[in-house]
């Protein structure tokens, strides 16, 4: 640095020094000092710069017959005192070690196209990021890459069906065509969890425009991601398949009366050990007679782990049973409870009033009074009246309070039934005019009502 060459070396004689020339070379030596400790303070102010860690995901985006074009990610660790200045890319040809920077610029763009190359070479390619601290680890494309243009790019063209799980029963065919394009002719392969597919389990025939995976009789093992991948050159696609195998599921686990009151019984039970590969939709209760040992469904597509059994029978005992129920259907096996549920019949301790019997006894009442009437000569009338009381009150009549008979004087027709009260005057005369008396009288009264009659004569014209 310009401070560190302003500093003079002291000149050496071969005299000794006097005095003078000491003094100078202690103010050269105390300089040198400071400047040493000034320097010190520097560096550590300034700490060193690191550079970035390797770019990431190089993968190769398009070719041609003299190009490649490649993109990457930027670096997971870039440290913030330094930053990033950009991307060198590197090449050589597969079987040397002559790497050659592709750009003579740093690219600070994730994409870069390699240009003027030899068709039919097979290059090996590298992406370095640099900053002020260096260049990073490089991040290598893994295989050689063929400088050749591609007729078309491989895809897999999945069914629309298949981009959602694929879900089958136990002991079902799986028959899948997964057409796919590219030219030239794509290599395809396939996986099961990231593995290669077991031969014995599944079988696969490829021709020139689909793929098909077949398995004859599916069991609960093939299930699982299966990945069909295509590949060209350094171009590939992929797709993913979940296929989903399911049975009828187990019962279940346990199930338990939980108390009984009334008419009522509550349940608990807990889910099954075995799903079927799927969830659980719902449960089945039924319930039991013990004088029948007839089997009735309760709750049906009950989706709750509890429930309360009501209106059962008093004096019955009861015995339940649950089904779980999965999208194969109802389990083929079931959980019963270990014990009985008895709805106990209730003791009434019944005592009857004592019976009182009713007394109808009244004294008479009319309960239709005599009206008023005028008749003609010659025209027979009836007079009405009703009447109740009990005992059965004795009906007397009365003209001019004296007392009519049947047997003395026909001309009257007394009738009794039903508390109607008659009494029919036949024929009247101008002397049957008058008051008419009905009296009912039984043990505990006498009652009277009464009207007038007035008899006219004819006209004679």
């Amino acid at each position: 640095t310009s401070a560190a060459a302003a500093v003079k070396t002291p000149t050496l004689h071969p005299h000794p020094p006097n005095v003078n020339q000491l003094d100078s070379q202690r103010k050269d030596w105390s300089n040198r000092y400071e400047l040493y400790n000034a320097l010190s303070e520097l560096c550590l102010r300034f700490p060193t710069v690191e550079p970035t860690s390797e770019p990431l995901e190089v993968t190769v985006d398009d070719k041609s017959d003299t190009s490649v074009t490649i993109t990457w990610r930027p670096p997971k660790t870039i440290p913030a005192n330094s930053g990033l200045d950009g991307y060198t890319v590197e090449i050589t040809k597969e079987g040397t070690e002559d790497w050659k920077a592709a750009n003579e610029d740093l690219t600070v763009s994730c994409r870069y196209v390699i240009k003027n190359q030899t068709t039919g070479d097979r290059l090996l390619i590298r992406v370095v990021a640099v900053n002020p601290g260096g260049r990073s680890p490089p991040a290598t494309i893994a295989d050689p890459v063929l400088v050749k243009e591609v007729g078309a790019r491989p895809k897999v063209r999945l069914p629309r069906f298949l981009r959602q799980r694929y879900v089958k029963k136990v002991g079902e065919k799986i028959n899948l065509v997964i057409p796919y394009s590219g030219k030239p002719k794509p290599v395809v392969s396939w996986l099961k969890d990231g593995e290669p597919l077991d031969s014995k389990r599944a079988n696969i025939r490829t021709s020139d425009r689909d793929s098909i995976l077949f398995i004859r009789q599916a069991e609960r093992a093939d299930s699982g991601s299966y990945e069909m991948c295509v590949k060209v050159d350094d171009f590939e696609d992929k797709a993913a398949i979940i296929i989903q195998i399911i049975e009828l599921p187990g019962p279940p686990a346990s199930i338990k009366i939980v108390d009984v009151w009334g008419f009522n019984v509550a349940l608990e039970w807990t889910v099954p050990k075995d799903n079927g590969n799927t969830e659980i939709t719902g449960y089945t209760v039924q319930k039991a007679d013990k004088k029948t040992g007839d089997w009735f469904n309760i709750l049906e597509h009950y989706t709750r782990l509890n429930a309360t059994i009501s209106d059962l029978i008093m004096g019955n005992t009861y015995t339940f049973r649950i089904f779980a129920e999965n999208k194969c259907g109802l389990s083929e096996e079931c959980a019963v409870t270990k014990g009985e549920a008895t709805i106990v019949k209730e003791v009434i301790d019944y005592k009857p009033t004592p019976f009182v019997e009713h007394d109808f006894t009244e004294a008479p009442k009319f309960t239709t009074v005599l009206n008023d009437r005028t008749t003609t000569v010659g025209y027979s009338t009836k007079l009405l009246c009703s009447v109740r009381g009990c005992p059965k009150p004795k009906i007397m009549w009365m003209k001019n309070k004296m007392i009519l008979n049947n047997m003395d004087n026909p001309k009257y027709r007394m009738i009794s039934t039903g508390g109607i009260c008659t009494l029919e005057i036949r024929k009247p005369g101008p002397y049957d005019g008058g008051e008419y008396v009905c009296r009912a009288e039984n043990t505990l009264g006498k009652v009277d009502t009464g009207c007038k009659l007035e008899v006219k004569s004819k006209l004679l014209w």
